[in-house]
């Protein structure tokens, strides 16, 4: 049991507890008066909003150096990158039945829909190996230089719907990613080889797989609204013998100052796929 000399010591304990968070003497809460809250709340006030305005000063003198249109450093990827179209490195399907090609079929009608003549009426009839220079134009929106899906030719999916997938004889749309700015020097075109002893025939559309100058340069998404990258097609000329075996297909941008041969990087101007086409 406890003396009666502890109980004033234990009430004096709870007293001072709770005089810690308020004392009723003083009007300190948490050892402080309202007024030095107040000084502490007003300091901190001051300080976040002085914080919050330089913040902001510097976002904004940050955004007055940018370009809504073009990013402001370019330099990561001088040379594009080369994609194929349909979107896969490994296509195989038997040419006797049509459900197996008929996802790469539908693939490249999708991706053609923005080439088709209804779409690109809308640009222009650009003069064939210049650039086409708008640099000095005060329009903002510059204009493109027209690509119909018909300079594909066989492969353009017009005269043929099925892109020569039901004669083993496939179609393979190629392309150069975007660059802003990007004007190729020489003659670009697009070779394909498979590797292996004996060559296999192949197709170019346009002629010779050449990529015209008057698609470059580049603008930009904003800007550019209705530019449409350059195509080329590749169509192998597959015979018997080609059939039922894996065959690696390596297509490079050739004839140009654009990079090929970056062994860090095996989609810089070139790549590589397989195809594999069963009877």
């Amino acid at each position: 049991m406890a003396s009666t000399e502890d109980k004033p010591a234990n009430k004096e304990n709870t007293s001072s507890w709770k005089d810690s968070f308020y004392n009723p003497r003083t009007g300190e809460v948490l050892g402080r008066t309202a007024s030095s809250w107040a000084l502490i709340l007003l300091f901190y006030l001051v300080f976040y909003c002085f914080l919050a305005g330089m913040f902001t000063l510097t976002m904004w003198v940050l955004l007055l150096t940018l370009d809504d249109n073009v990013p402001r450093y370019r330099d990561r990827v001088p040379s594009p990158g080369l994609v194929i179209r349909p979107h896969s490195l490994d296509i195989a399907f038997n040419k006797s039945d049509p459900l197996k090609y008929a996802q790469y079929v539908q693939h490249l009608e999708s991706f053609l829909q923005s080439y088709n003549d209804t779409e690109q009426e809308r640009n222009l009839d650009c003069p064939p190996g210049e650039y086409f220079n708008q640099d000095d134009t005060e329009e903002m929106i510059k204009k493109a230089c027209r690509f119909k899906r018909g300079f594909l030719s066989l492969c353009s999916g017009l005269s043929d719907t099925n892109f020569g997938y039901s004669e083993g004889r496939p179609c393979i749309l190629l392309k150069m990613n975007r660059i802003i700015g990007l004007r190729p020097r020489g003659d670009p075109y697009i070779n394909c080889t498979v590797k292996r002893e004996n060559p296999i025939q192949m197709q170019y559309f346009p002629s010779e797989g050449r990529i015209d100058k008057m698609y470059f340069p580049y603008y930009g998404k904003r800007i550019h609204e209705n530019y449409v990258q350059p195509l080329v097609a590749m169509k192998l000329l597959l015979t018997k013998e080609d059939y039922n075996k894996e065959l690696a297909v390596e297509c490079r941008v050739e004839g140009t100052d654009l990079r090929n041969n970056d062994e860090r990087d095996k989609f810089l101007g070139r790549i590589t796929f397989r195809i594999k086409v069963v009877e």
